[in-house]
Order: structure tokens, then sequence, then C-alpha cells
């Protein structure tokens, strides 16, 4: 009767087991494990791995050898971080951390700056605009150079912040301020000065109010986008404001009238169209939350 050959039985002396078909390389030795990984083909020692089978060859499976079937002391896996974490998980969460560090700490960024320069002009807008009893061409002048910083700062600002990701609460906040005061402080110091009736003062200063208010109202709903029609609004609106703050006459004095008329206009349709999207915007959500409970209860 042939015997059969001591390396491939199994049994207590621990003697080399014969690897699965369709492996190659050597199979596991007395002391290592298997390893379970996803590579075909290969049945991998466990030496260096986080559970071990202990010694084989004396049948105490969990025992784990350093160095064969546990982790040696004072390593550190590949892969693993001290404490359990992984090196991937850490860099992970290290980046949100950081990441978070650097959006808290961009307050002082260059579009946050340049909505406090236009907060900073209001006042002095207002002294230059009042100075010298408020008719006197050269201060005049100088309030008209002050608005025309600030409305050009305002179309700059918002764009560097949505072009180099510089967006913070902050300038949430600060940046509609900025903008609703400066155009509001040009607008009552004209009508206080006899030179802008002050139901147009009403008229664009209640459509800003009134906006800013709706948006909040329906951003629980959604959020209303600037529209094209507001962006030239808002322009026109510059312009015109511009013209009246300069001391002019002639035909720049009638045309500033039309371009006044214009913005009133677009202010009144504008403020309108937001009034719509608001609507919308609302029956909409409403329709979205009923559909989500019916989901739930159903």
């Amino acid at each position: 009767m042939t015997g059969v050959p001591a390396s491939a039985a199994g049994g207590p002396s621990g003697a080399r087991r014969a690897g699965p078909r369709g492996t190659s390389g050597p199979a596991a030795e007395p002391g290592e494990c298997t390893s379970a990984g996803p590579a075909p083909g290969r049945t991998g020692s466990g030496r260096g791995a986080g559970t071990g089978t202990g010694e084989a060859g004396r049948g105490e499976a969990g025992r784990g050898e350093a160095g064969r079937g546990g982790t040696e002391p004072g390593t550190v896996q590949r892969g693993v971080a001290p404490g359990g974490a992984t090196e991937g998980g850490a860099a992970g969460r290290g980046g949100k951390i950081a990441a978070a560090a650097v959006n808290q700490a961009s307050v002082w960024n260059v579009a946050n700056l340049l909505t406090m320069l236009r907060l900073l002009l209001v006042p002095a807008f207002v002294a230059l605009m009042l100075g010298n009893g408020g008719y006197d061409p050269a201060w005049r002048s100088f309030a008209w150079a002050a608005f025309a910083v600030a409305m050009i700062t305002d179309l700059f600002d918002g764009h560097l912040a949505r072009t180099y990701n510089l967006v913070t609460d902050f300038g949430k906040i600060a940046d509609p301020i900025a903008d609703k005061a400066i155009m509001g402080a040009a607008l009552i110091c004209l009508s206080a000065l006899g030179d802008l009736p002050w139901w147009v003062t009403a008229v664009i200063l209640g459509r800003e109010l009134g906006i800013t208010v709706l948006r909040f109202v329906v951003i629980r709903y959604g959020v209303i986008p600037a529209s094209r029609g507001g962006k030239l609004k808002t322009l026109t609106q510059g312009v015109a404001v511009g013209m009246y703050v300069l001391a002019l006459t002639g035909p720049l004095a009638t045309l500033r009238f039309w371009v006044m008329a214009a913005a009133v206009v677009l202010t009144v349709v504008t403020g309108l169209d937001y009034v719509k999207q608001a609507i919308v915007l609302r029956r909409r959500g409403i329709a979205e939350r009923r559909a989500a409970l019916k989901e739930t209860d159903g």
C-alpha cells in the first residue's frame, strides 16, 4: 500500500499543506494565515496582517505570534494610522478640517474688503453730497466720485467672490446691505435737496426692500435667481442716480430725466417678475412637500 506523502497530509504535525487548485506559489506554512484578499489565483501569507490564526501546527487558533499571525510590536500597518484610523480616512477628515479653517479665516478676503469699503463710503458720500448746502458743483462732483466707486466695487466684489470661491457668510449679509445703503442714501439726499421727487425714491426703495423680504420668505422653498432684467435695472439705476448727483444743466439734465424714467419702469417690471417667481416657487415647494409626505405615509 502506497503511503501518502507528508507534504500532502494535514494534521497536527504542521507539515506543508498543499494549496487549492489553481493557486500558484507556496501554501501556508505553520504559524501563517491565508489572506482572504481579492487577488485571484494566489494565496498570500498573513505575515504582518492584523488577524492571525496563531500557530497552525499546534491548532491554537487566535493566538497570533508577533511577526507571523499578528502585528509586530511598535509597527504600524500600511494604510493604518495610529489609533486604528486609516491614512485615507485621516487625510479626508484632515482635509475637511483644513478646508473649514480656510473658509473661516477667509473673512478678510478681497471681495469682503470691497464690501466694507462700500459701507464706509456711505457716510462719506452723504457728507460730500450735503457739503456747502448741497448745491455746490465741486462738492457734488466729489460725491459723484464716491458714488461711482461704490457702484463699481459692487460689480467686482460679487464676481471675485464667485470666481475665486471667496463666498462667506459675512459677504452674503453685508453685500446686499451695502448695495441698499449707498443707493438709499443717494435717493434720500436727492429728494431732500429737491432734485428728485419723493415718489421716485419711495418706488425704488420700496421695491428693493420688498424683494429682499420676499427672498427671505420663500427661501425655505428655494432661491430666486437674479435675472438679466434685474441686472439691467441695477445698472440703469446707478447711471440715473449718478447723473442726478452731478449738477447737470441743459440737454444732459433732460437726458437724466429719461434715464431715471427708464430705471423706474425697470424697477417696477422686474419687481413684479420677482413676485411672480416667488409665487411659483412657493407653490412648487408646497406641492413637492405634499408629494413627499404621501410617499412616506404610503
